[in-house]
């Protein structure tokens, strides 16, 4: 089952400006160690939803996954060979808009190998590029 919200206040949403850095959701916080967004992109609920059962297969009932986004953004689409007018699309699916510097999904309780490993095969499934980053503990 795609993730999407229970309900919204409106159905259909402008596109909008995915620009800039992220400042908010930029550091590991829950986990050990998470996978980072290098550039700004939609990523679907199909997108999210692979990435969880890929780690979820990955952990074998050990560590615990976050998975720090969600699609609250509805997208919209008309029927092919459809002609211009005739109002906006029906919805077609839901995005996360992410931004470069976000923090998409961490782990904790697995060694530092196997979640390099999880992350790096996750990463094949996204539309953005990402990289590997560690918790920063600052006492």
């Amino acid at each position: 089952m795609a993730l999407m919200p229970k309900r919204v206040k409106y159905r259909k949403t402008q596109r909008g400006k995915n620009r800039g850095v992220a400042v908010r959701g930029s550091k590991v916080n829950f986990g050990e160690y998470g996978l980072k967004a290098l550039e700004n992109g939609w990523l679907k609920s199909i997108h999210i939803e692979a990435v969880r059962v890929l780690i979820a297969r990955q952990l074998r009932r050990g560590g615990k996954l976050w998975i720090r986004i969600f699609p609250h953004k509805s997208v919209t689409k008309k029927p092919a060979e459809t002609r211009q007018g005739k109002g906006k699309g029906d919805l077609d699916h839901w995005v996360a808009a992410v931004k470069r510097g976000q923090v998409i999904f961490e782990l904790s309780g697995i060694p530092e190998e196997s979640a390099r490993e999880a992350f790096r095969l996750a990463a094949f499934k996204l539309p953005v590029r990402t990289k590997f980053a560690k918790h920063s503990y600052t006492y």
